[in-house]
């Protein structure tokens, strides 16, 4: 039901078609690389890596609909209208989106650990 009134709510918004705009969120928002944990002689140290094709997707929809259930708690604002506004940010490619900030930040530190 979320889904189905959020998608009403971006095509009212924006005029496009919804699911177009849910993918190019889910696109924009995956994380291309990321840090991963090598122990080595007793000491822990991040090593940079890539991220599967299947991850980015699983970790951009968790990033999304986290983003989304942050910003309706406490709000006067609904989920529906939440998650709207995150996947039009995210699929804009604009750094008010909870996702699009997780993923520069998670690409950040893998960049500094290579």
């Amino acid at each position: 039901r979320i889904i189905k009134h959020c998608f009403e709510i971006m095509h009212l918004m924006t005029g496009e078609n919804p699911v177009q705009i849910a993918i190019d969120a889910v696109v924009n928002s995956g994380p291309r690389e990321d840090s991963t944990r090598i122990g080595r002689a007793g000491t822990v140290r991040r090593q940079a890596c890539d991220v599967s094709p299947l991850r980015r997707v699983n970790q951009a929809i968790w990033l999304l609909t986290t983003g989304a259930r942050e910003a309706s708690f406490r709000s006067i604002k609904s989920m529906p209208e939440c998650l709207a506004d995150e996947l039009i940010n995210a699929a804009k490619g604009s750094p008010n989106s909870y996702a699009i900030r997780k993923k520069d930040e998670l690409e950040r530190v893998a960049k500094s650990n290579r």
